[in-house]
């Protein structure tokens, strides 16, 4: 069956959403979207019954059934006018079940705090972060006592860049969570390959031509969070060019707005797996 081949930034993070691997040139690749002759139409009345149905859920406060209610929608719809609002939908729902206190299958557990732990401890035994495990359960302080009662998210996380949708891909197990618009290398130069995160910086300086140029000068480019990877000199970063977002721009870094940096440096910690595609 032929197939037609959409390259859109919204067409891609829907198949990735939904986990789908697409094979081009013999390459196992997650990217295209793929939309057979074959594919199942919905009628417009039975996709705005859907959407309905999914946004009373998520009205309701049920946000797991919602976030499902989305994705089963983006999986009958790939190729409708609109999905990229469901999209949207989607990810901002997972997003805010990432970091409530809700109980998720498989996803989730509760930590019961023991005499002299600590949440830096938590976070180092779940490979997490203090700040996600924080914004998890609401607390406002660092302070934690016996018998607290933690939810703590397990799923793992990674992230995915593609270059040529200048995309960065937030993913939980494997499953994409949240698409983000970033700025790659000028001339394709971001390195190609899989990576991992080793040092996170807050209000980072940047060190250029030999110089130290601090936060908060207007020549520092790198925004306000940096997540450096094991190859020294690149990471990803936020930046003080918002309107570079989208293009290649970068001198090789992935360079991301600062509030969209600033929501995956509290969830990534050190070790996340960082995985760069042309």
């Amino acid at each position: 069956m032929k197939k037609v081949w959409i390259w859109s930034a919204a067409g891609v993070a829907v198949l990735l959403a939904l986990g789908v691997v697409i094979k081009m040139s013999g390459v196992s690749r997650r990217g295209a979207t793929a939309v057979s002759e074959s594919a199942p139409a919905v009628s417009s009345d039975k996709f705005e019954d859907l959407l309905k149905a999914a946004a009373a859920l998520e009205a309701q406060g049920e946000l797991v059934r919602a976030r499902q209610a989305y994705k089963e929608i983006m999986g009958n719809s790939v190729s409708r006018s609109g999905i990229a609002d469901v999209q949207k939908k989607y990810e901002d729902v997972n997003m805010r079940v990432i970091v409530s206190a809700i109980s998720v299958p498989d996803e989730t557990e509760v930590y019961v705090v023991k005499p002299g732990d600590s949440l830096s401890a938590i976070a180092s035994r779940y490979r997490t972060t203090v700040e996600f495990l924080k914004k998890q359960n609401g607390l406002t302080s660092d302070i934690i006592r016996p018998d607290m009662r933690l939810r703590v998210w397990t799923g793992k996380f990674s992230v995915m860049v593609d270059k040529s949708q200048n995309l960065l891909l937030l993913q939980s197990n494997g499953e994409v969570v949240k698409t983000y618009p970033v700025s790659t290398g000028k001339n394709n130069i971001t390195p190609v390959g899989a990576f991992k995160v080793i040092n996170k910086l807050v209000e980072p300086d940047w060190t250029h031509e030999g110089k130290i140029i601090p936060y908060g000068n207007p020549q520092n480019i790198l925004g306000t969070r940096w997540l450096g990877f094991d190859l020294p000199g690149y990471g990803i970063h936020g930046t003080s060019e918002p309107e570079s977002i989208g293009t290649q721009a970068t001198a090789g870094c992935v360079r991301m707005l600062n509030p969209d940096v600033e929501q995956l440096f509290d969830l990534l910690p050190r070790g996340t797996e960082v995985t760069i595609n042309d």
